[in-house]
């Protein structure tokens, strides 16, 4: 019989640690020509200004936890931007959950905080992103780091690991304070995903996130009684068409020392290294 955890400091099932590998990309030159045919679009003049500009800024966003897709363990306020999980003071919890956010990102730089209303406890409480596909329950009374279980989701536990494909690397710190605010940084562009704590950033803890395969969307998950998971500040940030050629250029060159070899003027070949 499940008798749920409330507080505990249960282990979650034993994974092997190893270091996560970044997922191979490849690029085709088709892009990396049209990216060229592009930048030679562009006067100078404007290249040599900071690819940074006041209509790159980030802009504030208002997707909330999606009602739809929530658990019957996973309750939500009525704004939508708070989640609790396991409410239930008779079946408390009986396993893990989470919950995913009402909006997807297929490109761009998207930034969203989460708040833990309560200290986080027990075997597992994470913040990450996923694909559609990516499960937002486990088996009745499993208790497992959710997010990041297999290839569909990529996570980070208030243990510090970070999990994606059923591994884990260690990331940071442990946080076990009631009102730590987690910041979650997904570049769409670059296809990575970083997280700071409580302002401090940490780095990127995954590369290789898939574009142009489907929208990722924020997650968040609990096995413990009472947690109590906030939304904070989202904003948004999408390129410019100088800044997507950049990005494409870059990305499809790999190793950045290629840049020299690009029949570009030096000042755009800087540009690119810059970027």
């Amino acid at each position: 019989m499940c008798t749920g955890e409330r507080g505990t400091d249960e282990q979650a099932k034993p994974l092997p640690v190893k270091t996560a590998q970044e997922e191979p990309t490849s690029y085709t030159c088709s892009g990396l020509l049209e990216s060229q045919f592009l930048i030679e679009q562009i006067t100078v003049p404007e290249l040599s200004r900071p690819w940074r500009s006041s209509s790159d800024s980030h802009m504030s966003d208002q997707w909330v936890w999606d009602v739809h897709c929530a658990p019957a363990q996973v309750k939500l306020s009525s704004n939508l931007e708070a989640a609790y999980f396991h409410t239930d003071p008779v079946d408390q919890s009986t396993g893990t959950v989470a919950v995913r956010g009402s909006k997807g990102f297929e490109d761009g730089e998207h930034y969203w905080e989460i708040v833990f209303l309560e200290p986080p406890a027990g075997t597992s409480v994470m913040v990450g992103v996923g694909t559609s596909r990516a499960l937002l329950s486990a088996d009745y009374c499993e208790y497992v780091n959710l997010i990041g279980v297999d290839k569909e989701s990529w996570g980070l536990s208030y243990k510090g690991y970070a999990w994606h494909g059923g591994l884990c690397h260690g990331y940071c710190e442990p946080f076990f304070d009631r009102f730590t605010v987690i910041g979650c940084r997904l570049d769409m562009y670059r296809g990575t995903l970083s997280f700071s704590c409580n302002g401090h950033d940490l780095g990127i803890a995954f590369s290789g996130l898939p574009r142009g395969e489907g929208p990722l969307y924020p997650i968040v998950s609990s096995s413990a009684t009472e947690t109590e998971l906030e939304l904070g500040v989202r904003t948004c940030r999408y390129l410019s068409l100088q800044g997507k050629c950049l990005s494409v250029v870059k990305n499809c060159l790999g190793d950045v020392s290629k840049v020299d070899k690009l029949p570009l003027p030096e000042c755009i070949k800087q540009i690119i290294h810059d970027w």
